[in-house]
């Protein structure tokens, strides 16, 4: 599983001229399912985003986790984190899982999120998405599982 995490201000997506998910203070995730990912493996992602220290303290250390300042969660799909660029100018989405796998664990990351964390909002997969965010820092982690 991939994953692109940026602390923001705030973030929302919009499909169709309509805004679809909207968060203040938290973490925007882009997440992109592999074809060797599992639930089990959607449910590690999950939990190390959850607790992941990336807001500031008092002291201003990056030391707070996004349950720790009761922050939300925007996690949007996105397939294009597989791209391999090696080959030419057209990058390649063959490190994707398939789109019924991807769909299958893109919903089981957004069911347990919601189970662990009250503020889960998302995007739409599969569908064109509109994200605008204010990067807060600003922070943007990759993250591999």
């Amino acid at each position: 599983m991939i994953g692109v995490l940026q602390r923001v201000k705030r973030a929302s997506v919009e499909v169709g001229g309509e805004i679809i998910g909207r968060i203040d203070a938290g973490l925007l995730v882009l997440v992109c399912a592999e074809p060797t990912d599992t639930e089990a493996l959607a449910e590690k992602f999950v939990n190390k985003l959850l607790k992941l220290r990336v807001f500031a303290d008092d002291a201003g250390k990056m030391n707070r986790s996004v349950q720790d300042i009761g922050g939300g969660l925007l996690i949007v799909s996105q397939f294009t984190l597989a791209a391999d660029v090696s080959g030419g100018n057209r990058p390649s989405f063959t490190g994707a899982a398939p789109a019924e796998q991807g769909r299958r664990l893109y919903e089981h990351v957004l069911s347990y999120a919601r189970s662990r964390h009250p503020i889960v909002e998302c995007g739409e997969f599969g569908a064109d998405m509109q994200v605008s965010l204010v990067n807060d820092g600003p922070v943007t982690i990759p993250m591999r599982m």
